[in-house]
């Protein structure tokens, strides 16, 4: 009796590669972008995706702008909460991202949207988790 296995994890790419920058607009345009979730395994796997913590987004913050020459303004939701999503989209600031959750097959793709509705004057970042089952 001849037994085998393969242990594997899930693999995955995201394009455009992150940052995303959806660039200047005109106040009161909209502006979308669509990123691309691959399945690179040979697993399902399911994903979700989650609201930045206050505090890792503000460190991750501090750290990218000190590798930058010149300051820049950002404006920052002050409600965040890390906890999963059940809706199909979650509204960030002048920010929409749809699906928040899924699951995708081998070599199967998820198209995820960021639409963009250019609200008050000035920047706007967001910063988003992408969680995948068994990474």
């Amino acid at each position: 009796l001849r037994v085998s296995a393969k242990a594997v994890y899930s693999k995955f790419s995201i394009e455009p590669a992150p940052p995303i920058n959806l660039g200047a607009m005109i106040k009161g345009t909209k502006n979308t972008q669509t990123v691309v979730l691959e399945n690179k395994g040979m697993l399902n796997f399911k994903f979700c995706i989650y609201q930045a913590p206050e505090d890792a987004s503000a460190s991750e913050s501090k750290s990218s702008k000190q590798r930058e020459s010149a300051p820049s303004a950002t404006r920052r939701s002050t409600a965040r909460k890390w906890s999963p999503l059940t809706q199909g989209h979650l509204n960030l600031g002048m920010f929409t991202v749809s699906p928040c959750s899924g699951s995708i097959g081998p070599w199967g793709q998820q198209k995820i949207t960021v639409e963009c509705l250019a609200g008050q004057e000035g920047t706007c970042e967001e910063q988003l988790y992408i969680d995948i089952t068994g990474r």
